[in-house]
């Protein structure tokens, strides 16, 4: 039997266990919306570090990590950058919107948005917002799969194929399960994924250089030490600008901790305890962003000119002679990087659809617990299907498409810090910032030769957003005194 035969049934085998952790702790949970998407709001420390911690570990760090690392050095050094501090916010803001879900029912970001500034309309431009963002995090993990599959098959399984197979199981446990079917299989995922990337991250350069010391030495005193200069190279092979590096770090910090899949983990928490433990362990992910980041580094002298750079680990296993078990078990990791994202996105992704979109313009007859339920499991195969069309088309780099998404999600954080720190600002302001935060991150994303500094979009995104969220309310009346003090008070 073909080596390649054996890893992709090791595969099989993670993907059937995966499966069955997935589906297996939905039976736990009330049929209800409120179980469906939070969990009964009883997540403990364990389940929800893991939630959250995974979503790092996606196939943005496995694939696009290393990928960054082989083709543009130090660059890639701005993930553990912003990571780091991207948890800062939930930390403070965290615990009251648990509080607040729990007081009020709320079980996405959205619904609580909408009620401190009182605005419908805000809730379904954020439905939008968040499902347009949602749909190339998404194409990003599924992508990854199909990397994976193709690669270690030698081209057998093509990558369509790949990634179907491989979202087909996420499809099914989130379908059945909902949230609580990816709060165990991210445990397990995020557990499995730390053994593998630290046995590579040590191995590899061991193997190839005699250990990761030697490896940047003959880097260093090689043509190619240009990828040891921060802050490394853009997308163009050219040295990146510290204006491009910070505002990307900014960008990617201050969006990070609005994501709607992350923000929406604090209504499953079962304590402020639990909430705040989990923003201040969160960080500790970043040590395993570097054992990622390290293999990236090995590939750039001992394999040169892999493309596309995204496929440079999955590319090294099949050069090396390792067993074919460890060929397997790494690959099956990858997977679950893949996989530990995506389920949370296509979750939240299909929850905020129906809670904040279809809600508004359905009959009241369709607003029960039992048919907001069915169509949030419809709106997760629909959301499904449309990320898979953009992942087997596309051919955009895995970090460019997370990156790119940063910029529109960003524009939630005025919101989110308006929300609970400045009395003034009311539904008129913060719809208008909004729109026009998103409006000018698109703008300078399609034209990026206007930009009057090499900044990212999101930040002229953000400064427009604040501009118009400050103005506008000020110009017009504030919101009730007491809704105002239920947020403020919290």
């Amino acid at each position: 039997m073909e080596s390649w035969i054996t890893v992709v049934i090791i595969c099989g085998i993670y993907l059937a266990i995966t499966l069955a952790m997935g589906i297996i702790p939905g039976l736990k949970v009330s049929d209800s919306v409120t179980g469906f998407v939070a969990g009964d709001r009883s997540m403990n420390l364990l389940i929800l570090y893991f939630v959250m911690g995974a979503s790092i570990f996606s196939s943005f760090a496995f694939l696009g990590g290393p990928g960054w690392a082989y083709s543009r050095g130090t660059a890639a050094l701005y993930i553990i950058a912003y990571g780091t501090t991207g948890m800062i916010p939930i930390y403070f803001f965290g615990p009251k919107v648990r509080r607040l879900g729990e007081k009020y029912g709320f079980v996405t970001q959205a619904e609580i948005l909408q009620d401190r500034f009182n605005s419908t309309s805000l809730s379904a431009l954020l439905a939008i917002l968040s499902i347009i963002v949602f749909i190339p995090y998404l194409t990003l993990q599924m992508k990854g799969a199909g990397y994976v599959l193709t690669t270690i098959s030698n081209g057998v399984i093509p990558q369509w194929l790949g990634a179907g197979i491989a979202y087909l199981v996420v499809l099914l446990y989130v379908y059945f399960s909902g949230v609580m079917g990816v709060g165990w299989t991210n445990t397990f995922q995020g557990i499995f994924m730390m053994v593998i990337a630290w046995f590579l991250g040590l191995y590899l350069p061991y193997k190839l250089f005699g250990g990761v010391g030697e490896m940047f030495t003959q880097i260093a005193q090689s043509d190619m030490s240009v990828m040891l200069q921060a802050p490394g190279l853009n997308a163009a092979g050219e040295p990146w600008s510290w204006w491009g590096y910070s505002s990307a770090v900014v960008v990617s910090a201050v969006g990070f901790s609005v994501w709607p899949h992350l923000f929406m983990r604090a209504f499953a928490a079962d304590s402020d305890r639990t909430m705040k433990l989990t923003a201040v362990l969160y960080p500790t992910f970043q040590l395993f962003l570097i054992p990622i980041l390290i293999i990236g580094f090995t590939a750039i002298l001992a394999y040169p000119g892999v493309t596309p750079a995204d496929t440079i680990l999955p590319h090294v296993l099949t050069q090396l002679d390792l067993p074919v078990i460890i060929i397997g078990l790494v690959c099956a990791g990858t997977l679950a990087a893949s996989m530990s994202s995506g389920d949370a996105i296509l979750h939240s992704a299909a929850s905020i659809g129906v809670r904040d979109g279809l809600d508004h313009i359905l009959p009241d007859r369709w607003k029960t617990d039992q048919k907001e339920r069915y169509l949030i499991r419809l709106l997760v195969i629909v959301i499904s299907l449309v990320a898979y069309y953009f992942a087997v088309i596309s051919d955009i780099p895995i970090v460019n498409l997370l990156l790119g998404s940063y910029g529109g999600v960003a524009q939630i954080f005025p919101l989110v810090f308006c929300m609970f720190y400045w009395k003034r600002a009311n539904g008129y302001g913060a719809v208008s910032g909004l729109l026009g935060g998103v409006a000018a991150t698109i703008f300078f994303l399609l034209y990026p030769e206007l930009r009057p500094f090499p900044l990212h979009e999101g930040i002229y995104g953000l400064i427009i957003n604040i501009s118009l969220l400050t103005g506008v309310s000020l110009l017009t009346e504030p919101e009730a005194q007491e809704r105002i003090e239920r947020y403020t008070n919290a």
